[in-house]
């Protein structure tokens, strides 16, 4: 059982930056590959970034390649997304989930990143892109 709990949404104007953190807690949580996925009001969950076990390996979606860097510090239990250039299509909840794999193996490192197979998530911080 893995507890997952975001922080650093907020307020932010297009071009600016947030740095979100997803503190994990739980069994052998470096064994878990770490995705940030986002729901805008009426959309569907869109994965946005992950990253393996080991940190060795990250995937993005195309809408944040060049804008978003995903991190962890397994030391601290911790995962970063570290938002800069946002833009009003960015304002969404987001979300950070984790995955069984301690080989660094799931597709999503490398393919879609889907929410689907994910095995614990967090409940969500708003991130909201405005002038």
């Amino acid at each position: 059982q893995l507890q997952l709990v975001e922080s650093g949404g907020g307020l932010v104007q297009p071009g600016g930056s947030l740095r979100l953190s997803c503190a994990v807690s739980g069994f052998a949580v470096a064994n878990y590959a770490i995705g940030w996925f986002r729901q805008a009001p009426g959309k569907e969950h869109e994965g946005v970034s992950c990253i393996s076990s080991s940190g060795r390996v990250t995937n993005y979606a195309d809408s944040v390649k060049g804008r978003f860097i995903i991190s962890r510090d397994n030391a601290k239990n911790t995962v970063y997304l570290q938002m800069s250039n946002l833009k009003p299509e960015d304002t969404a909840v987001y979300y950070c989930a984790a995955h069984w794999d301690p080989y660094g193996r799931s597709s999503i490192l490398r393919g879609p990143i889907i929410p689907g197979g994910m095995n614990y998530w967090g409940k969500g911080t708003l991130v909201t892109v405005s002038s």
